[in-house]
């Protein structure tokens, strides 16, 4: 009997810290898409990050498996935690494809902005030949006026690409580490272990001397 193929989304992302957009984002991609699971892949060293604030990967990482804990669907991976150097999308959907078989399906979930980054990252010509890319926007986003702002969008324009609006994507990792910086709620923003976590260890707090 054949090997089952199966349609495997890939949430990637810092995950400083993660939040409640993550998840209502895979969730409905694993609903819309029919995805057999979605791997939460948090980044080891983010090569297009250098934001200060980027606590450690094994931190990000052990708030992701909390967060995600209590979904049957969602599982968290090391792959570039435990990769040494710059984490690449490329070099992550090559594993995954070893992984689970070339038949198989990947669906690459990020946001709508960053799918127009894809031209910027490494190897994107193969990479968009190795799987399909769910971009997430916000209800009532104006699809038309962004590819305008983007002429390099057309690159990229294949049947490949989908967009999938998710009302949550108002949450931003940024603001829940302002919010926590200047001493304000994240309650409801991120699930209660993950706010638990962040307190226990004083992340993204402000520093006094």
């Amino acid at each position: 009997m054949p090997p089952k193929l199966l349609k495997i989304g890939v949430m990637g992302g810092t995950f400083n810290p993660i939040h409640h957009g993550h998840l209502i984002t895979a969730e409905e991609a694993f609903v819309q898409f029919g995805l057999d699971k979605v791997i939460f892949m948090p980044t080891g060293w983010p090569p297009h990050k250098e934001d200060k604030e980027i606590i450690s990967a094994e931190d990000r990482y052990l708030m992701t498996v909390i967060a995600t804990a209590p979904n049957p669907h969602f599982t968290v991976s090391r792959l570039e935690v435990d990769r040494p150097g710059p984490s690449y999308s490329i070099d992550t959907i090559k594993a995954l494809r070893e992984i689970y078989g070339q038949p198989s399906e990947i669906f690459f979930i990020t946001g709508a902005d960053a799918v127009w980054e894809i031209l910027t990252w490494k190897q994107p010509e193969i990479l968009t030949e190795l799987c399909n890319f769910i971009a997430a926007t916000r209800p009532g986003y104006d699809l038309e006026k962004f590819k305008k702002m983007h002429p390099d969008g057309e690159k990229i324009k294949t049947p490949k690409v989908f967009f999938m609006e998710v009302p949550a994507l108002a949450i931003s990792s940024t603001d829940i580490r302002r919010r926590v910086s200047e001493g304000r709620p994240i309650r409801y923003l991120v699930p209660e272990g993950v706010a638990n976590y962040i307190y226990k260890y004083e992340f993204y707090a402000e520093k006094t001397d």
